[in-house]
């Protein structure tokens, strides 16, 4: 999940709450539903992990079907979406990508079923990673948001298409990364290190 972070410049709740007919593999993106400002985007899907996400998906079909074989495969959706189609809650399609090992029951509906995965889990995870790299710096999930941004400028990309990538509203929001292409000494690289 944190390289997928990484990868596609989500949010963490966009990465948990990720639903299986949201990622193409054909077309290489995933569309993140529901993000912040209550907008949807497409963004890419690393074809490094493609393989890795695809896998996952496969011992996801196969939890989803013994789930389904308990009745226990339905999930939560949002904004009616229950009454707008009748089974779509126990459908492959609308399954969480990354869920619970157990179930639980929902709160709103009183229902117990497989709810996505927690999002401390990832946030833990992150936190190992840093400790186990000897990274200094304090990073969460959200750094690596922030790392896609930059790198994606850093290798030249417009700053409109980042902008698209990361559903910011506003190009002034997308303009903070900016800052990193600003080197020090005013952006100008010593002649020392040309050589």
């Amino acid at each position: 999940m944190l390289r997928l972070l990484y990868g596609t410049g989500m949010r963490l709740m966009e990465c948990v709450r990720l639903r299986v007919k949201d990622v193409d593999f054909s077309r290489a993106e995933i569309i993140v539903r529901d993000g912040k400002g209550a907008k949807d985007r497409v963004t890419m899907l690393p074809q490094r992990i493609a393989a890795e996400l695809q896998a996952h998906l496969q011992r996801r079909r196969h939890l989803y079907e013994d789930d389904l074989a308990k009745g226990m495969a339905s999930v939560y959706l949002p904004n009616a979406l229950d009454r707008k189609y009748a089974n779509a809650e126990n459908e492959w399609a609308w399954q969480y990508v990354f869920v619970a090992k157990s179930y639980s029951i929902d709160p709103r509906s009183g229902t117990e079923r497989r709810h996505h995965i927690d999002e401390k889990l990832v946030q833990r995870a992150m936190k190992r990673a840093v400790q186990e790299a000897a990274i200094s710096k304090p990073a969460t999930p959200h750094t690596l948001r922030h790392s896609f941004a930059t790198h994606l400028l850093q290798g030249g990309y417009d700053i409109r298409t980042v902008q698209e990538l990361l559903g910011h509203a506003d190009v002034a929001t997308t303009m903070i990364y900016t800052h990193v292409l600003n080197k020090g000494g005013r952006g100008v690289v010593s002649p020392l290190d040309l050589s």
